[in-house]
């Protein structure tokens, strides 16, 4: 779809329209990564598996996957869009692989647990390959002055939209005749397609109302596009020392969301190898999303006073006490307890790291450095589910791996208390006046 000026837009309107992204593949994150899909791989498609601590690794496994297929190319990607003025272009190409991939899971039954994972992780990579570009967006649409607001509002609505949805295919799965529904098994595959429907429609007002940031070219950068991107990536490299703040809180952020994506990711399923219902499963998801609404606001008022980087740490503690209740759940009233508690935190830890990072991201290279950040977090995110797995196929259950958590989320927090951000904004400020960009957005 062809852009309209930015001037045929007020600012708010091109703010919401970008918030609007985290409404639309929210879905994806809820219904498919953290409780639909986890607990269908487990009960149908892998239904055929050994055991559920072999379901519980294989789901593991496909979600590491996903993580290095994504991780190997960001940077690249980050660097291309940033040379070609074509952020949106590559959003709308990872956003289509998965949505395509979401609508046909709706095909996965009983045994498919391969098909499942092969489309999970396509589905996992258009997702993740999306938001490098979404995100890289952010320091264009939003106020320097705004942009841990900005932020949080799109993780806010990101859980009020994927909470709806969740609701609905709650809905469908408990009570699938009211809905002419032939089984709870079919329920769960059409709440599948719902999710593609979701995504792709609420992804419109981004595509129609964000414009696209122009492209700026480094000093003797070549006009080829991919020359030009490695021309520009190898010069990152080359000047990499100048950005410490930005490479220290990097290294924590890859360490404590490692910690929250495997949390995110690995909940459901580890909820339904103890045994906790479905039902329980996914109204506590559904607890975390409506509870992650009011305190992502929150945690944009909470940086407004205390800056975002004391905000993060805070929520990173509440973490550590996740992890070490989490050892102990064996009914479903402590899964509510926890989910709630997660609820308080999640939004705000992952909105703020965001906008944190914006911040000290120079404004001609933010799809680059947006793809450094996914980078970031995908490798990390490898080894998370990767030791969830391993540590639950060794011990022959799950538990002990959830406390393996806990030194990510304490290294991260070490590592972000060290971060100087205001050197790293400083550092950021003067590439962008190198290059002769403007720091404002024009609204």
């Amino acid at each position: 779809m062809a852009d309209k000026p930015a001037k045929s837009y007020s600012y708010r309107q091109i703010v919401n329209a970008w918030c609007m992204y985290d409404w639309a593949n929210s879905a994806f994150a809820t219904t498919i990564m953290a409780v639909v899909l986890p607990t269908f791989f487990s009960s149908v498609a892998g239904s055929t598996l050994p055991s559920k601590v072999v379901a519980t690794s294989y789901w593991g496994y496909a979600t590491s996957i996903s993580m290095v297929l994504v991780g190997l190319t960001a940077p690249i990607l980050g660097a291309l869009a940033d040379h070609s003025g074509k952020k949106k272009l590559l959003l709308s190409r990872f956003a289509a692989l998965g949505i395509v991939a979401t609508a046909l899971l709706v095909f996965v039954s009983t045994g498919d647990w391969l098909l499942a994972a092969i489309l999970y992780i396509l589905g996992h990579v258009g997702f993740s390959g999306s938001l490098i570009f979404c995100d890289s967006l952010l320091p264009h649409v939003a106020k320097p002055d705004e942009v841990d607001q900005v932020s949080t509002k799109g993780y806010a609505l990101g859980y009020a939209g994927g909470g709806i949805l969740l609701a609905v295919n709650l809905l469908w799965i408990m009570k699938p005749g009211w809905f002419g529904i032939s089984s709870t098994e079919m329920a769960s595959r059409l709440s599948f397609l719902s999710v593609a429907i979701w995504w792709a429609v609420f992804s419109i007002p981004l595509f129609k109302r964000v414009p696209e940031p122009p492209a700026v070219l480094e000093k003797g950068e070549s006009q080829n596009l991919l020359r030009g991107a490695f021309q520009r990536l190898g010069h990152t490299f080359r000047e990499i020392r100048k950005y410490k703040e930005l490479l220290k809180f990097l290294v924590g952020f890859w360490l404590y969301n490692d910690g929250i994506g495997t949390i995110i990711t690995m909940a459901a399923i580890y909820g339904a190898e103890l045994e906790i219902g479905q039902t329980h499963l996914i109204g506590t998801i559904l607890l975390v999303q409506f509870v992650g609404v009011p305190f992502a606001y929150l945690f944009g008022a909470l940086a407004k006073k205390l800056g975002a980087k004391r905000s993060i740490l805070i929520a990173l503690g509440v973490y550590v006490f996740v992890s070490v209740f989490g050892f102990f759940v064996t009914k479903a009233l402590h899964f509510w307890i926890l989910g709630f508690v997660v609820g308080t935190v999640q939004g705000g830890s992952q909105a703020l790291s965001r906008s944190l990072y914006s911040s000290m991201t120079p404004k001609a290279k933010t799809a680059e450095f947006f793809g450094f950040y996914d980078v970031s977090s995908k490798f990390a995110g490898i080894i998370g589910p990767t030791l969830f797995a391993l540590v639950g196929q060794a011990a022959g259950s799950s538990r002990y791996a959830i406390l393996a958590l806990v030194p990510l989320f304490v290294i991260g927090g070490i590592l972000l208390l060290s971060v100087k951000v205001q050197d790293g904004v400083a550092v950021a400020r003067a590439e962008d006046a190198e290059m002769g960009v403007q720091v404002s957005p024009t609204a």
